[in-house]
């Protein structure tokens, strides 16, 4: 199934502590290019992220931004009273040995480690939630590139059926295009009324046939739209074997137009290059 690089997944979530939300944002690319946004309090969360986008993604270019609002009551600081009386005990054996020791203020005790604690939420609960989140963006992101990529090979599958239509259309006009070009030739030499050999002629002519002759490149014109319909159905990334077939088929294409001897030919060239062009804007998106 193919697959867009071009995705957009927003999730939130709400608790006592607060609220989570989380975005991912996701456009073609390369190679696979995660960038993140989180809060410092989760930014240990990047390498699970990171992981996790590398385990489903093998191309483009990815934004996650994640957002942490505190709940007003859980923002504010508070005292840890174990910590404190165990710090008033020592004081109290340090001014017995020391008969004029200065007692610390009140900043002092406060700036003490683990005296003064922050009475926000739960950090594992927020970064078990965070996580929660991230997955349920990434699974609506995965929908969101498979729903697009199925409009993007709709787009080209119409693309191939029209390059089929010019390929039958220039087969069916080989007979004529070759007989029109044997009488241009013996016209112009008919002009010059020049002493001709039969059997040269007859050469010339033969040559300059196999020349026009483009039923090998209208073959391969035909196995290329095969196989590129064949990598539509396929599992896993596609775009870049699709975009070397799109360069396959521009190539005969170009020799279908320098072989044109007449203007129904290279109309049908050039049609064809619009066509694959038009698709290969389209396989640009695809991962």
């Amino acid at each position: 199934m193919v697959h867009s690089m071009t995705a957009f997944a927003r999730q939130e979530h709400a608790a006592d502590w607060g609220s989570l939300q989380l975005e991912l944002r996701s456009v073609n690319q390369r190679y696979l290019e995660p960038h993140f946004r989180l809060p410092e309090s989760l930014r240990d969360l990047e390498p699970t992220f990171r992981e996790a986008l590398r385990s489903r993604l093998a191309r483009g270019k990815v934004e996650c931004t994640l957002r942490f609002e505190a709940a007003g009551a859980a923002e504010g600081l508070a005292v840890n009273p174990a910590r404190l009386a165990e710090l008033a005990s020592a004081l109290s054996e340090v001014r017995q040995a020391v008969n004029d020791a200065a007692p610390p203020d009140a900043l002092a005790l406060l700036a003490y480690p683990g005296v003064l604690e922050s009475s926000g939420p739960d950090p594992e609960a927020v970064k078990a939630a965070a996580l929660t989140l991230f997955e349920a963006a990434l699974d609506d992101l995965m929908t969101g590139r498979a729903r697009e990529g199925e409009k993007l090979a709709a787009l080209i599958r119409e693309r191939l059926t029209a390059i089929d239509g010019q390929v039958a259309e220039v087969r069916q006009l080989m007979p004529q295009i070759l007989e029109r070009q044997r009488a241009q030739l013996l016209e112009r030499l008919e002009s010059v009324r020049a002493e001709l050999d039969p059997q040269r002629l007859e050469a010339e002519l033969a040559l300059l046939a196999q020349k026009a002759d483009v039923d090998e490149e209208l073959d391969r014109l035909v196995t290329h739209v095969a196989e590129v319909e064949r990598q539509l159905t396929q599992k896993g990334p596609v775009g870049r074997r699709l975009d070397f077939l799109m360069q396959e088929l521009n190539r005969e294409a170009n020799t279908l137009s320098s072989k044109s001897v007449v203007a129904s030919t290279t109309r049908c060239a050039v049609e064809l290059k619009v066509l694959i062009e038009q698709m290969r804007e389209q396989i640009q998106n695809i991962e």
